[in-house]
């Protein structure tokens, strides 16, 4: 398997995904009624996209996974650059950080962040920050379904591809334990040529994880909860 996309929920896909298209230098890959996604390419690394999918009303609660993006030397250009795009200032009771805390046009929390040795050759994402009830076993847990690498980041129990390019997972531990609200971004893992979604799915209970039951139809795709909580998907192999 291996990680493919990020998704975020949004009223207006089209509004969201083309202000994160601009944000990191994306391709536009779809425009449906359904959503919009593009895709970020950094050299060395695989693909990554990121998908904004249409819902009917914006969800509430603490938002458990968000970017941090590369602003470095040039940070304070780059939140200029962002709120031009259609950012904004957002106060989550952050306090006196070196790193900027903005929102995109519908209100989802991301980082702007100072410079660190760790985020050379990450592209535009730094950072995935993901809240976590245990950052060592879901380390451990999104190392076997990413095929990422353990790295260290200043404290923080974090994974990286393999190639030491693109932008970091890193595990959080959360302030509180995961709602029944669905997270408004989710990450999205895709099996590899030759993989079984029984036996990935056996996998995924054995080391935490649990199938997320839903009425969302027919789907491609399975979806399933990590060990803390936090919904992911995981997509078809090649047919």
């Amino acid at each position: 398997m291996h990680l493919e996309n990020l998704v975020t929920d949004a009223v207006d896909p089209q509004l969201v995904g083309r202000f994160w298209e601009a944000a990191l230098g994306g391709e536009q890959l779809t425009d449906e009624a359904a959503g919009y996604e593009t895709r970020l390419w950094i050299e060395g690394w695989p693909f990554f996209d990121l998908g904004f999918q249409r819902i009917s009303e914006r969800t509430s609660g603490t938002s458990r996974l968000h970017l941090d993006l590369r602003g470095g030397a040039h940070q304070a250009e780059e939140v200029d650059r962002l709120l031009g795009l259609g950012a904004r200032h957002l106060d989550i009771g952050q306090g006196d950080v070196p790193w900027v805390v903005l929102a995109d046009p519908e209100g989802n929390p991301f980082c702007v962040m100072e410079e660190r040795a760790a985020y050379v050759d990450t592209g535009p994402i730094a950072a995935l920050p993901l809240d976590s009830a245990d950052p060592a076993k879901d380390a451990g847990f999104w190392a076997w379904l990413t095929g990422w690498t353990d790295v260290t980041d200043d404290g923080l129990r974090s994974l990286r591809h393999p190639s030491l390019r693109g932008p970091l997972l890193e595990f959080c531990p959360e302030r509180s334990p995961k709602s029944s609200v669905k997270n408004r971004q989710h990450l999205d893992v895709r099996l590899d040529e030759g993989e079984d979604y029984d036996e990935v799915e056996a996998e995924i209970v054995k080391r935490g994880g649990r199938p997320l039951t839903s009425d969302w139809g027919d789907l491609p795709w399975r979806s399933y909860f990590d060990p803390s909580g936090n919904e992911f998907c995981v997509l078809p192999g090649p047919s």
